[in-house]
C-alpha cells in the first residue's frame, strides 16, 4: 500500500512521482523503458526511415552507412540523425509521465508548472559568464602531452554551413531531450525511492548523473567520465535548487555549441562527437570552475526572480480523482 500524504505535503521536483500514481515500482518502469525507448527502439526507428530515405534518393546501401554513422565520419545528416534521436525523448518523457503516473506533462518541464522562458534565457546569458571564468582558470593550466592549441581555423565550405545549421537548429533540441530524461523523469523515479530527505536528495542527483556518464561511452578516459558525471552532478542539484530544467538546459545548450564550434572551427567534429579518450585530469579544474560558478550564480538569480522550488500542496493522498484527470492538474499561481 502506498505511503498516504500529509495535506499540506508541497512536492520538490523530485518528489513529484509520489503524487501520482501510487507504487514505487512505477517510477523504475518507466525509468527503465524511456532508456531502452531513446536509446534501443528510437535509434532503429528514425535510423531506419532516413536509411530508406538515403536509398531512394540513389545512395548505395554501404554510401547511405556512412553518412548516417557519426561514429566513422561525422555527416550534417548524420549529426541531425543523432541530435533528432535523443530530442525524441522529450515527447516519450511528456508521455511516459502521463501514460504511468498520470501526471500532466508540463510537471516534468517545473514545479511551476511549465518551462519558465524568462529565466531559461537569463540562464543563457549566466552560461556564458560560467563559461569566461572557467576559460580563464584554463588559460593558467599546463598543456598536457598531445592537447592542441587553438590554430589555424578551418576552410569554410558547404559541408561546414550544413553543420552550422543543423547545429543552431538541433542542438538545442538534442540538449533539452537528455535533460528532460536524464535530469527531468530519472530525477522524479529516484528521487520518488525513499523517504529521507537527504537520502532521496541524493539518489535523485547521483543516479541520473551517473547513468548520464555511463551512457556516453563505456571506453571513455577516468578524466572525461568524471567531467560528465560532474556536469551531471551541477545539473541535479540545480534542478532540486531551482524548480526545474531551465537551469541545466541552458548550461548543455551552451556546452554543446561551444564543444562544437570549436571543433568546426579549429578541430575536427568527428573527434568531437565521440570525445571517449585524451582527458586531461588538468581540465577538471576548468570543469569545476565554470560548474560552480555557474551553480552559484543560477541559484541565486533563481531566487532574486522569486522562483517556487516546491509545489502545490496536493491536499490529501496521491490518488487520482474519479474524473480520471491528472492529478496536480491545476497549477499554482505564476511567478
Amino acid at each position: 500500500m502506498a505511503r498516504p500524504l500529509p495535506p499540506d505535503f508541497q512536492p520538490q521536483y523530485h518528489q513529484l512521482h509520489r503524487v501520482g500514481r501510487p507504487g514505487e515500482w512505477r517510477s523504475v518502469l518507466g525509468a527503465l523503458l524511456l532508456l531502452v525507448l531513446v536509446f534501443g527502439l528510437v535509434p532503429l526507428v528514425i535510423g531506419g526511415i532516413a536509411f530508406v530515405v538515403l536509398l531512394l534518393s540513389g545512395s548505395t546501401t554501404d554510401e547511405a552507412g556512412a553518412v548516417l554513422d557519426v561514429t566513422g565520419e561525422a555527416t550534417p545528416a548524420g549529426l541531425a540523425l543523432l541530435n533528432a534521436i535523443i530530442a525524441a525523448a522529450i515527447p516519450l518523457t511528456f508521455l511516459v509521465t502521463w501514460w504511468l503516473h498520470r501526471l500532466k506533462p508540463r510537471w516534468v518541464s517545473s514545479v511551476a508548472p511549465r518551462l519558465r522562458w524568462g529565466y531559461l534565457f537569463v540562464c543563457l546569458g549566466l552560461s556564458v559568464v560560467a563559461l569566461v571564468a572557467s576559460l580563464g582558470v584554463a588559460l593558467l593550466l599546463p598543456l598536457e602531452a598531445g592537447d592542441v592549441p587553438v590554430g589555424e581555423v578551418n576552410d569554410f565550405t558547404t559541408r561546414t554551413r550544413d553543420f552550422i545549421i543543423v547545429i543552431l537548429l538541433l542542438t538545442p533540441l538534442q540538449a533539452a531531450g537528455e535533460e528532460y530524461l536524464f535530469r527531468g523523469y530519472l530525477t522524479q523515479a529516484c528521487g520518488s525511492l525513499v523517504w529521507g530527505r537527504r537520502a532521496s536528495q541524493a539518489l535523485a542527483v547521483l543516479v541520473p548523473a551517473l547513468v548520464f556518464a555511463l551512457f556516453h561511452g563505456l571506453s571513455q578516459d577516468w578524466p572525461v567520465f568524471f567531467d560528465r558525471f560532474a556536469f551531471g552532478v551541477v545539473a541535479g542539484i540545480l534542478v532540486i535548487r531551482t524548480g526545474g530544467l531551465e537551469a541545466p538546459i541552458a548550461m548543455h545548450v551552451l556546452n554543446n555549441f561551444l564543444a562544437f564550434g570549436l571543433a568546426l572551427a579549429f578541430g575536427d567534429l568527428t573527434s568531437a562527437l565521440n570525445a571517449e579518450g585524451g582527458g586531461s585530469w588538468w581540465t577538471i579544474l576548468s570543469t569545476l570552475t565554470q560548474s560552480l560558478v555557474y551553480l552559484g550564480l543560477a541559484t541565486w538569480v533563481a531566487k532574486a526572480m522569486g522562483l517556487v522550488n516546491v509545489g502545490p500542496p496536493v491536499g490529501g493522498p496521491a490518488l487520482p480523482p474519479p474524473s480520471g484527470d491528472p492529478v496536480l492538474a491545476v497549477p499554482p499561481p505564476r511567478v
